[in-house]
């Protein structure tokens, strides 16, 4: 069973790899987002939002959702944190912590 963990480990690895190679270099003007959504976002961002600026725009307004589910996942995980730990949270004059 020890030997199938590994195998699996390497096939998951090497697609992985794979994958990444096809991804665009870091910082390269021709990549996607470069050439599609940037510009947009610059264009039209100030008019479409009325955000003050450009990454105001982009995590309130086109991406609001997804900032949103980010957010709540990271309170989560913050609040299940406190609990594992054993932290009384709004609790005072009980001598601390638990």
């Amino acid at each position: 069973m020890k030997h199938f963990s590994w195998f699996v480990m390497l096939i998951v690895a090497a697609i992985l790899i794979i994958a990444g190679r096809e991804l665009p270099r870091v910082g390269d003007p021709e990549a996607p987002a470069a050439t599609h959504v940037s510009p947009r976002y610059i264009e039209r961002g100030h008019h479409e939002t009325g955000a003050p600026n450009f990454v105001t725009a982009v995590l309130a307004d086109y991406r609001g959702y997804d900032t949103l589910g980010e957010t709540s996942v990271i309170f989560t995980a913050g609040l299940a944190c406190a609990l594992i730990l054993g932290i009384r949270l709004g609790r005072s004059g009980e001598g601390g912590n638990a």
